[in-house]
């Protein structure tokens, strides 16, 4: 399928999670806040995927639900386990998720708070080899030293505690703890996020290499579109809980289809300081998921939106081979892609 990369690990149809809003004395239940609301994509093995849009669209949400962190209102989860055949993971209990967790993993997004701060290095990337009853004793501590040597740090500091390491080494004690279990599939929420700049590029550099190394398959998650194209073999735009645009990565900055899309890169900063910024202004706010407006979830804020965007919602269909977007003009409109001007 994409990049030479034909065997599917994961296939999500028509996701959604809806947190239920009560109010009053009695705490009726008055609507819906919908958080994820009809994601579908594939993930095949060895890929790479990023999940980008701006805060609070849902992106967060889908990867917690993908590992059932939470647990979903409706659609499928299909994962292809290593054992050989399939499981829809929206299905099965909590009970059911445990062995699983050892192929399924997910990096957070702030290195401090997902940290026990009351346990060592050593402990914390420890633990899942404990649980699983993968190692104990000495030959866990021996892993241990292996896996804080192939994130950059040093095994000596093991039995040092949390708020004794910077930001970037904290994210490297979580990956490292993420890496424990030798997973397939692994969901980074925003790891670089929380990071300074410099740090920044240091620990997507890690990232980049030990998913190439490793042959992982990464749902990587971010705001920011400049972050996800070094890392990303596809990209996924998602706005208000649902995925408006997705293709290959170089695809997708250079021909955009979806006018949020075109908006997003023309966010981005040109490399040239003398190249003057055409940068896209939005009108209006993000719709809120509780109340989202009629037809295209886009339109109240689309310059190109005419009245069939307001009364009728466009799927999400295949424009050109392997590039999807949800745009009832996405043949007719000529959008700009990265470092064009506008």
């Amino acid at each position: 399928m994409m990049n030479g990369k034909d065997k599917v690990i994961l296939e999500v149809k028509d996701l959604k999670l809806h947190f239920p809003i009560h109010r009053g004395l009695f705490q009726r239940l008055v609507g819906h806040v919908r958080a994820v609301d009809g994601v579908s994509f594939t993930l095949c093995d060895g890929e790479v995927l990023g999940l980008v849009g701006e805060s609070g669209c849902g992106k967060t949400t889908v990867g917690r639900t993908i590992l059932r962190l939470y647990d979903p209102t409706s659609g499928e989860i299909w994962y292809h386990k290593k054992s050989g055949g399939r499981i829809d993971l929206a299905q099965i209990s909590q009970r059911q998720m445990k062995p699983l967790r050892r192929e399924l993993r997910m990096i957070f997004q702030d290195p401090f708070s997902s940290l026990n701060p009351r346990l060592t290095v050593k402990d914390i990337i420890g633990e899942p080899l404990e649980i699983h009853g993968v190692a104990h004793g000495k030959e866990a501590e021996h892993r241990v030293a292996e896996l804080m040597r192939a994130v950059g740090l040093n095994p000596a500091l093991m039995r040092r505690y949390p708020h004794e390491f910077s930001g970037g080494q904290r994210q490297r004690i979580g990956l490292a703890r993420t890496l424990s279990l030798n997973p397939r599939l692994v969901v980074a929420d925003e790891p670089v996020s929380a990071l300074d700049v410099s740090v920044q590029a240091q620990v997507l550099n890690l990232l980049r290499e030990l998913q190439a190394r490793l042959g992982l398959t990464l749902v990587f998650i971010a705001h920011d579109l400049s972050v996800v194209e070094h890392i990303s073999d596809r990209i996924a735009v998602m706005y208000v809980g649902k995925i408006v645009e997705m293709a290959e990565t170089t695809e997708l900055l250079h021909h955009p289809l979806h006018p949020y899309t075109e908006a997003l890169l023309s966010a981005i900063p040109p490399a040239d300081p003398d190249i003057r910024s055409n940068r896209i202004q939005l009108q209006g706010e993000v719709p809120s998921p509780a109340n989202p407006p009629s037809g295209c979830i886009f339109h109240p804020r689309c310059r190109y939106a005419r009245p069939i965007c307001s009364e009728q919602e466009p799927p999400l269909v295949e424009v050109a081979p392997g590039h999807f977007a949800s745009c009832h003009f996405a043949k007719e409109l000529n959008l700009k892609g990265i470092g064009e001007p506008a």
